[in-house]
C-alpha cells in the first residue's frame, strides 16, 4: 500500500504523520511503499534539511524498524560520503575546494540516532559535509561537551557479520581537538545468545585506558599501530585487530571520551569535545587491497578535439579510457587528474620540461572519463592525465605509481 508524504488522499495525513499509516500497515503485515519523501526538502522543513531529514526518517525507523544491516561481509569500507560535498579529499589531503555531486560516490551510510524533539544530548553527532574529510567529501562530526570523566556512545552501524577462526582488522581515521578521543564499541552475540562488548580504544596510556573501561567491556583492545600523517596534519590512523570465533558482529558504536588523566578531580567541570571520524575499514587481512602497477594498464585518448581560442590558447575535449592488459580487472574506482607540462627550460643537455601540479578533474566508477573544453595555455607542450586506482577498501594508489596518458599539444 502506498503512502504519499505530501498527504494527498493518505491515511493519517502524511508529512510528519506518515508513520501513522506505517504503524497500521506494520500491525497487519501489509507491505508499504513511500512516495515523495522529497517533501522534507521541497517544503524547506526547519531548522535545516539535514536535521529535518534525520528526524523524518527516524519516525519511519521507529515504526518499521531497521531492515537493512551492514556490514554483512568483508571487506567493508565507509567514508560516510553522501555522493555530494563542498570539497574532495584523498587520504586526508584536500585536493579540491569545488562543490560537487556524484551519487555513484555514495558510501555506506551510518545509522545515526535521532533523539527526538526536546531531548538534550551532550554530543551532537552528524554527517558533516563542510568539515575536513579524510576521504571524498563526508565525515561524522562529534561536537559538544563532556562533564568530568563522563563519556558518550552513539550508534554507527547495525551489523550482521559472522566471524570465523581468523582475526579481523579494523582501521579508522580521526581528527580531534585537545584531549578528545574516539574509540569503537563492538557488540557481539554468539549462537548461544551470549553477549560481549569489546572496546577498540583510541591511542593513549594503556594502563589508564584499561582502568577507565575494563569494568564496562568484555575486552579493551589498544591499537597495535597509530599513524600520524605528516602530509595531512591532524589526522590519526588507528589500526586494531580482534578474534571472536563463533560470534556475530551485531553493532558498531562510537565512544567519545577523554583520557582518565585529564578527567581526575573534575567531576563537575564540562570540557569541550570535538572530533571527526573520517572512515572505517574492516578486512580479513591487514592492508589486503590489491592495486596493480601502472604497467598493468593500457590508457588511451579518443575523439580528441582541439579548438583555438584568443591569445594563442586553446581548449581540448576527449575521452580517456583504460583497460587491464590481462583481461577483466577486479572492481576499482578511479580518480582522474591532469598535469600540465610547460615548455623546456634551460639550455643544451640540461634542458628539462617544467611539470605543473596535478589538478583534480573528477572520479569514475567505470574505465572511461570525458574531458570537455579543458583550457590549454600557449606555454603548455603536453597534458598528462593520471588515473589513480582505488580499491573497495578505500586504499588509493600513489600518484607516482598510477597509470597515465600523455597528450601532446
Amino acid at each position: 500500500m502506498g503512502i504519499d508524504v505530501f498527504g494527498r488522499n493518505t491515511y493519517g495525513g502524511g508529512q510528519w504523520k506518515a508513520s501513522v499509516a506505517l504503524d497500521v500497515l506494520k500491525k497487519d503485515e501489509v507491505s508499504a511503499a513511500i512516495f515523495a519523501p522529497g517533501w522534507v526538502y521541497e517544503t524547506k522543513q526547519p531548522p535545516n534539511f539535514e536535521t529535518a531529514q534525520n528526524r523524518w526518517w527516524s519516525l519511519v525507523e521507529n515504526s518499521w524498524g531497521v531492515l537493512q544491516r551492514y556490514p554483512k561481509s568483508l571487506p567493508f569500507h565507509s567514508n560516510f560520503d553522501q555522493g555530494r560535498g563542498y570539497h574532495y579529499s584523498v587520504d586526508g589531503n584536500q585536493i579540491s575546494e569545488a562543490p560537487w555531486c556524484n551519487i555513484s560516490c555514495q558510501s555506506f551510510q551510518p545509522f545515526l540516532e535521532f533523539h527526538g524533539d526536546g531531548s538534550v544530548s551532550p554530543i551532537d553527532v552528524s554527517v558533516n559535509l563542510k568539515e575536513a574529510s579524510f576521504s571524498r567529501g563526508g565525515n561524522i562530526t562529534f561536537k559538544g561537551t563532556l562533564k568530568g570523566n563522563a563519556d558518550f556512545t552513539t550508534r554507527l552501524f547495525e551489523a550482521e557479520l559472522p566471524l570465523g577462526n581468523l582475526p579481523i582488522y579494523f582501521t579508522y581515521s580521526v581528527k580531534s581537538k585537545g584531549s578528545s578521543l574516539v574509540g569503537l564499541s563492538l557488540e557481539f552475540s554468539s549462537e548461544k545468545n551470549e553477549k560481549n562488548t569489546v572496546l577498540l580504544a583510541s591511542h593513549g596510556d594503556a594502563l589508564h585506558t584499561m582502568s577507565q573501561f575494563i569494568s564496562r567491556f568484555s575486552k579493551v583492545i589498544m591499537p597495535h599501530q597509530v599513524t600520524k600523517l605528516e602530509s595531512s596534519p591532524g589526522w590519526v590512523i588507528l589500526e586494531s585487530s580482534i578474534l571472536m570465533e563463533g560470534y556475530t558482529l551485531k553493532g558498531i558504536r562510537a565512544l567519545c571520551y577523554r583520557p582518565l588523566s585529564m578527567t581526575s578531580g573534575s567531576d563537575d567541570q564540562s570540557t569541550e569535545f570535538y572530533a571527526v571520524l573520517g572512515h572505517i575499514t574492516i578486512e580479513t587481512e591487514k592492508h589486503s587491497s590489491f592495486l596493480p602497477p601502472s604497467s598493468s594498464w593500457l590508457v588511451e585518448g579518443q575523439d580528441i578535439k582541439w579548438t583555438s581560442k584568443s591569445q594563442g590558447s586553446k581548449t581540448v575535449s576527449l575521452e580517456i579510457s583504460w583497460k587491464w592488459r590481462d583481461g577483466n580487472s577486479p572492481y576499482f574506482s578511479y580518480i582522474v587528474y591532469v598535469q600540465k607540462i610547460t615548455k623546456m627550460e634551460g639550455t643544451g643537455p640540461d634542458r628539462v620540461a617544467s611539470e605543473g601540479a596535478r589538478k583534480y578533474l573528477g572520479v569514475a566508477q567505470v574505465r572511461s572519463f570525458y574531458v570537455s573544453d579543458h583550457v590549454v595555455p600557449p606555454s603548455v607542450v603536453s597534458l598528462k592525465f593520471v588515473i589513480q586506482v582505488c580499491g573497495v577498501d578505500g586504499a588509493c594508489q600513489k600518484l607516482d605509481e598510477s597509470p597515465s596518458f600523455t597528450l601532446e599539444c
